[in-house]
């Protein structure tokens, strides 16, 4: 008899491993946080966060430190409900109680409703690529540089399995990560040192009218934003979570697995947390001391020269070329794990509305080689249409600082209606949790308000 494929999408008995004890036997097993964090470093970090230094200076330094810190309760509940019932994200909202419309669950059909403003996003780092592009290669225009980014992205990931998307996504995100830190500590050696008191003043806790905007924005890009939480079951399925933790059942050996394989989970997503949030936090201070106190804000076209501005300043005109190096690698990390991800998702949700078997590997398989195609096709198209790529980030940032505001409902309904009782977590973790929440349903509905407010 042939022998099935592996598959982590369905666990079994065959797919049991005991989990690893301790941090250094847990290395091995991290990665579905950085996965996220490619994602992440692009849009939020590259050009939410600095855009919103260069716009407040300082004064704004709070809410980049809380946005990397508080979502990762969220996260983990989204990540542990996989570990405990072996769902998707999809098939875990459309067993939520409340309004379903032909057979599919109104969180579904709201967070589709808000996905629209996220292709405008991912067009707008498209055009920031491409723009890095042809400022290095000048004899080749920007919208043949955007047709090739947008195919280059395509062809990567149609065919890519975890073990490459993860891989892949840690080297990018590592190498400009690594530059950027290099150049906030040189940057004390020019006439835009940081102060203490810059410092301090980023920590008051003000927020300036004229900064709103762009913070609600920067709020949803930078940490994990609203799709990476819904994001993170499929990476943490994918490698391998669920499948070794078995089929759920109600043995003293399955819980055992489980606590085991959800404190793994743990690591990875704290490890994850930490690195990218001194990586955002270096992204602002470059954007607060150099954009800002040249009085340069990154828009339209310009965009990429002006953002180039924070590291000639620091290292010198030489760096010119290394930010673009960096600058096209961590975009393209962007677009090769959100466009990883999104054909994860949209194909799952696909399936509540049966129109393929997510669960049937060759039909998952076939969906994510089509649809990655045609949004490659969608994000070039936008870019090329509207031509104003640090506003059409900022539109998708918007849109994921309300789409927080399901993945707090939803992680609630998971925390205290869906988990095993065996695995619920300490009391000053649910404080973080209930903390998460607050912050998040302030900002999301502050982002509600500012979007209804750019429409009309």
């Amino acid at each position: 008899m042939k022998k099935e494929k592996y598959d982590p999408y369905i666990p079994s008995e065959t797919t049991i491993r005991k989990p690893p004890d301790g941090i250094f036997k847990s290395i091995k097993y991290l990665g579905p946080s950085m996965v996220l964090s490619a994602s992440i470093v692009g849009s939020g970090e590259l050009i939410a966060t600095t855009v919103l230094g260069a716009r407040a200076g300082f004064i704004t330094l709070w809410i980049i430190i809380i946005s990397c810190l508080v979502k990762v309760t969220l996260q983990l509940e989204f990540g542990k409900h996989s570990i405990n019932t072996g769902e998707t994200t999809m098939v875990a909202l459309n067993k939520l109680p409340g309004f379903k419309f032909k057979g599919v669950h109104w969180t579904i059909w709201t967070w589709m409703l808000i996905f629209i403003t996220k292709p405008f996003q991912m067009g707008g780092i498209v055009g920031g690529v491409a723009l890095a592009l042809n400022i290095t290669v000048p004899y080749i225009g920007v919208s043949i540089w955007a047709w090739i980014i947008g195919f280059s992205v395509a062809l990567l990931v149609f065919r890519g399995h975890y073990r490459f998307i993860q891989n892949f996504s840690i080297i990018l995100t590592f190498l400009f990560s690594i530059f950027n830190i290099v150049c906030v500590i040189m940057l004390q050696y020019t006439q835009y040192a940081v102060s203490f008191e810059d410092i301090m003043s980023g920590l008051s806790f003000q927020l300036p009218g004229y900064a709103v905007m762009f913070a609600v924005a920067a709020f949803g890009l930078t940490g994990v934003g609203g799709d990476e939480i819904m994001q993170y079951p499929y990476w943490c399925i994918e490698k391998g979570y669920t499948a070794y933790t078995g089929p759920r059942k109600n043995s003293s050996e399955w819980i055992k697995r489980a606590r085991g394989w959800i404190k793994v989970m743990y690591i990875d997503a704290i490890v994850s947390m930490i690195i990218y949030t001194v990586v955002t936090v270096a992204f602002y201070i470059l954007g607060a001391s150099v954009l800002h106190g040249r009085g340069e804000i990154p828009k339209g076209y310009d965009m990429v020269k002006t953002l180039s501005t924070m590291y000639t300043e620091t290292i010198g005109p030489a760096a010119k070329y290394i930010f673009l190096s960096g600058a096209i690698i961590v975009l393209f990390s962007t677009l090769f794990s959100a466009m990883a991800a999104w054909s994860r998702t949209f194909g799952d949700a696909f399936g509540r509305f049966k129109i393929i078997d997510y669960f049937d590997k060759r039909q998952r398989d076939r969906f994510i080689a089509i649809f990655v195609w045609i949004m490659a096709i969608v994000w070039v198209s936008l870019f090329l249409l509207i031509k104003q790529p640090v506003i059409m980030v900022l539109l998708g940032g918007i849109g994921t600082a309300v789409i927080l505001l399901i993945v707090v409902y939803v992680g609630f309904h998971l925390r205290y209606k869906r988990l095993t009782k065996e695995l619920h977590p300490t009391l000053i973790y649910d404080i973080f949790l209930w903390i998460s929440a607050v912050v998040i349903l302030s900002i999301g509905i502050k982002a509600l308000y500012s979007g209804i407010s750019v429409i009309f």
